[in-house]
């Protein structure tokens, strides 16, 4: 490649992962918060100018769903204004962009898998500021794609698994929400993912300008774990296994209930599936069966 990719968000679960596997093609500059903060402006344009990046892979992002209802101009800052700053910057220098974004862009109705193609109609001030974040980067004019995807989860980091696992071991009983469908993501197999695609875009630039390629495959992918199950059955599936490991720990036991039971500050979508076929079809990737990438996770803890 001709210049370093600039990763954002390297602290958290996704940015982690791609900080481990990135350099497999070239050289990674991840700036630290103090340097380019997402909630500002100024830094993010001094940060890209002068690193002068190919690729800036932003998995970073306001991810406190909650929160967000009450702090919403914190959230569209980081989640929106900055996708477009970092937008502006990457097409001035012909740079490509890959940002993540979510399945919380739809409305969570129905019980088939959301296309890319679907009218979004986030319910929570999250999700409508990973909406104006996309559209904003689409705006820009930059070379881009948007990978969607859902209940992200690892071995390492703050995540709904880490929880429940610790959660079980502390109570005998545990009430988790089963009447949410969604399918949980790798963080590692995201990263793995991006991989993938930058060096697919490299080999097709060969001899011709970066802009060229990214012309052509340019838009929203969806990239989320395949199945479908719940919060509850992910859960319960989760300590299943370890019960595995440990037979002689008590764990707690998990019941099933309604999301009207466990009233949150901001809606969460009741159908998080997505369809994963246009990324296989443009990239020829797969993503994990969340089975698989869960027996695999629980084999790092």
């Amino acid at each position: 490649m001709t210049g370093p990719i600039l990763l954002t968000g390297a602290t958290g679960q996704v940015g982690g992962e791609l900080l481990r596997v990135l350099p497999e093609l070239g050289e990674v500059i991840a700036p630290p918060r103090s340097t380019m903060d997402l909630a500002d402006p100024q830094s993010i344009r001094e940060t890209i100018r002068a690193v002068q990046p190919r690729w800036i892979v932003n998995p970073g992002a306001y991810t406190a769903v909650d929160k967000a209802e009450s702090e919403p101009d914190l959230a569209y800052a980081i989640n929106a204004h900055a996708v477009q700053t970092i937008g502006e910057e990457a097409h001035a220098i012909g740079a490509g962009v890959i940002h993540f974004s979510t399945d919380y862009v739809f409305s969570g109705t129905g019980t088939t898998p959301w296309v890319e193609t679907d009218d979004p109609a986030p319910v929570c001030i999250y999700g409508a500021t990973k909406l104006a974040g996309e559209r904003a980067l689409a705006a820009t004019g930059a070379g881009h794609m948007i990978f969607r995807t859902s209940w992200v989860y690892g071995a390492e980091g703050k995540n709904f698994l880490r929880t429940i696992l610790q959660l079980a071991r502390e109570r005998e009983h545990l009430r988790i929400v089963g009447d949410q469908y969604g399918a949980p993501t790798w963080s590692r197999d995201l990263a793995e993912m991006t991989l993938q695609v930058i060096g697919r875009c490299e080999k097709d630039a060969a001899g011709k300008p970066l802009v060229d390629v990214l012309s052509q495959v340019s838009g929203i992918y969806h990239a989320s774990g395949r199945g479908e199950t719940t919060w509850h059955a992910f859960a319960a599936e989760a300590v299943r296994l370890q019960r595995e490991k440990e037979p002689d720990t008590p764990f707690a036991r998990i019941e099933a209930i309604t999301t009207a039971e466990y009233p949150t500050p901001a809606k969460r979508p009741a159908n998080s599936l997505l369809s994963c076929k246009k990324l296989h079809q443009q990239f020829g990737w797969r993503m994990m069966d969340w089975h698989e990438s869960l027996c695999e996770v629980m084999e790092e803890l």
